[in-house]
Parts: C-alpha cells; structure tokens; sequence
C-alpha cells in the first residue's frame, strides 16, 4: 500500500498525518520547541517517508533537511483538509500561534478570496498566551476564565499584544474581575476577526481550525458573532498536515 506522509512544521507544534488506502492511518503531534531541526530527527528517527509534503512557517527547513521533500502554502493545505473533514464547507478560519487566516472555499477545497493577518501576533494564540500571564493562569484555561465574564466585561481597545497586556494590568489595578477582562480580550479578538472574514465574502458554513479553535470563549462568541456556530474538528490542529497528505495524495500517481 502506497503511504502518503503530511507534515505541518507551525510555531508552536509539528503535525504529521499519514494518508493510506484512502483514509489517515497515522498522526502525531509534538512541540517545535527553539529547535524545529532536532524535533523533525526525532520524529523521523527511522527516516523520513519518500512520498512527504511539508506545509508550515518551517517548510523550508524541512527541505533542506528531507530533500525529496514537496511544499505547499499554508492556505492550501488547511483548504484542502478542511474540506476533507466538511465537503459542506464554505469558509475557513484558521487561528494559529502567529497567524490568522480567513479563506473563501470553493468546491472541492480549492481556495478563493484569502486574507491573511501575519505581520503581528494580534489575535492569534501567541497573543492569547502572552495575555494569559498577565492573570498569572495557562493558557488552555484563560478561555474558560473569560466564559465567567459579566456582560458588561470592559473593551478592550488595543489588539497590540503589549498595548493590550498593558491595558489588562491597568484595569486589574482599579478592580476589574479578572473574568471580565478575559472577556473583553476574547471579544476584541472575535471582532478582528469577524471583520476579516467579512472581506473575504463570509459564507456558512465556517470551519474554525488551528489551536485557537480548542478555546471555548473564542467560539462561542464566534457563534454569536455569526449567529451560527462554526464547524470544529476533533482535532483542529491537524488540518494542515491531513490537506498537505491529501494534495500529496492527489497529485502522486
């Protein structure tokens, strides 16, 4: 059985899906850590697969490091697994650890208008992270904090991450709930964004994926926001790595 290998270096982890027969027979997923090199060694101890297409900020690396190595743009390789995982799909969101994406899906995963927002980490996980510390709490948990927020939560001016880090510390010194102010964070982030998917033509349904997609506060207030909840995959991290072995897959006689 031919085996087709998918592989999503981002700047927070590494995916890797592998396609055979038809459907994902394996997958895996570690940190990229300061040193990307030796995390793709350790995944690939045994040697890399021949038939491998790399998506992700660190496709490059990875080229230099597997020659036989095939790459494709982000874009494509979340389309393409998006419709995988939804056909009925017609946009996609794609929240990361330093970039956000807003996609229009054309049938059969193909990409039509795209905006993409990756010359700072304003909404992204990155941002989310960094905000997180200023309530002292891990960042898997700040959605949940904000969850608990008051409707009448603060706004929250700045998408900066230091403005905004700042702003959160000064309305903690004059008593604002914590809560609330994890709110107005998320709320900001959800406007940002829903503007973005506006430029790009926003069609329903919407497929929310990358590691911002597993916080509750963020898709609930997408819901909300689009008075339809966003469509979330099991596991939204993956989506790259399963399009990237899917245009492998396609293109491989």
């Amino acid at each position: 059985m031919s085996t087709y290998a998918g592989l999503d270096i981002g700047s927070r982890s590494i995916e890797l899906v592998v396609r055979g027969g038809g459907e994902t027979i394996a997958s895996r997923r570690l940190a990229t850590t300061y040193d990307p090199a030796s995390r793709l060694r350790e995944l690939f101890a045994d040697g890399a697969p021949q038939r491998l297409a790399v998506t992700g900020y660190g496709r490059e690396l990875a080229r230099e490091l597997f020659p036989q190595a095939l790459t494709l743009t982000e874009i494509k390789a979340h389309a393409m697994g998006a419709a995988q995982l939804f056909p009925e799909a017609r946009t996609l969101l794609d929240i990361g650890g330093q970039d956000t994406k807003a996609v229009a899906l054309l049938p059969g995963g193909k990409v039509g208008r795209f905006e993409m927002n990756d010359r700072c980490a304003a909404g992204t996980g990155k941002f989310l992270e960094m905000t997180a510390t200023v309530f002292g709490i891990p960042v898997e948990e700040f959605g949940r904090l904000a969850l608990t927020g008051s409707p009448d939560a603060p706004v929250i001016g700045s998408m900066c991450t230091v403005f905004a880090e700042t702003e959160a510390t000064t309305l903690m010194a004059r008593g604002t709930p914590p809560a609330d102010i994890a709110l107005g964070l998320h709320r900001a982030i959800v406007a940002r964004t829903a503007a973005m998917l506006a430029r790009v033509g926003l069609a329903a349904p919407l497929v929310f994926v990358g590691g911002v997609a597993r916080n509750p506060c963020v898709v609930r207030l997408l819901s909300e926001t689009l008075d339809a909840p966003p469509l979330v995959p099991d596991a939204p991290e993956m989506t790259g790595a399963l399009g990237a072995a899917l245009w492998l897959e396609t293109r491989t006689p």
